[in-house]
């Protein structure tokens, strides 16, 4: 597992006008949560996180945020709970970390990743369609894959890829059902052809045969009888 150290600061509760400072002058509040502990607010450099937001995927990335001026010196394991961003800028505002025991197993989502060119995509036409972009999975810290890599060249128009097809790394637990669909090729889509009628051609209209109405019996005599007084 590559070690990942963040530079992170304690900082006092502050009120709403105080955290704009704060961010105003190039840092973004977080917070470390622990299972059975009070919740440390910290503030960690704007810089720092962003540099390390573009080198890794940093959901499913274990990070070892070192407290400045903390006497014993010792790195906090952790997680990203939660990243919020400005609904309008899209700039990072807040960040919430999960502090995680390295000895512990958790539960985490990791990306599935197709590898090559499908066979059914390449000769046949068909699409690759990614049913399950991310699969769930239970091991230790330290084990986290970046992601589930999954061969897909030799698939063709109708094959699929399941849980159960896919070699998982050791000390993997999967946490779905073997028969659960991860990847598929699907058939190219059939163009409707619609006929253009030729310049100063009318469309033909359907024909509409009327359904002949069947006269009851009594009508019928009782037609006849009429049309034979009329003859005398």
């Amino acid at each position: 597992m590559e070690e990942i150290i963040l530079e992170v600061q304690v900082r006092p509760e502050l009120k709403k006008g105080k955290v704009k400072d704060l961010r105003q002058n190039g840092y973004i509040p977080a917070v470390v949560y622990h299972e059975g502990k009070e919740s440390l607010p910290l503030k960690v450099s704007h810089e720092a996180l962003l540099k390390l937001v573009h080198q890794h995927r940093i959901e499913g990335v274990v990070i070892n945020l070192k407290v400045k001026d903390d006497k014993k010196g010792k790195l906090r394991s952790c997680l990203i709970k939660e990243i919020q961003y400005d609904p309008v800028h899209g700039d990072i505002i807040h960040v919430d970390f999960n502090e995680i025991s390295l000895t512990k197993a958790i539960k985490i989502n990791v990306p599935v990743v197709a590898k090559g060119e499908p066979a059914g995509v390449k000769q046949e036409g068909g699409s690759l369609e990614h049913i399950l972009w991310e699969v769930e999975i239970e091991c230790l810290p330290t084990n986290i894959p970046k992601g589930i890599e999954v061969d897909v060249s030799q698939l063709k128009i109708g094959d699929s890829v399941h849980i159960k097809d896919i070699v998982f790394p050791e000390g993997i637990k999967v946490l779905h059902e073997p028969e659960t669909i991860v990847l598929s090729i699907a058939a190219p889509m059939k163009e409707e052809v619609v006929v253009v009628p030729a310049e100063g051609e009318v469309p033909q209209e359907p024909e509409v045969i009327k359904e002949k109405k069947e006269v009851p019996v009594e009508a019928a005599e009782e037609g006849k009888k009429e049309e034979g007084k009329k003859e005398k």
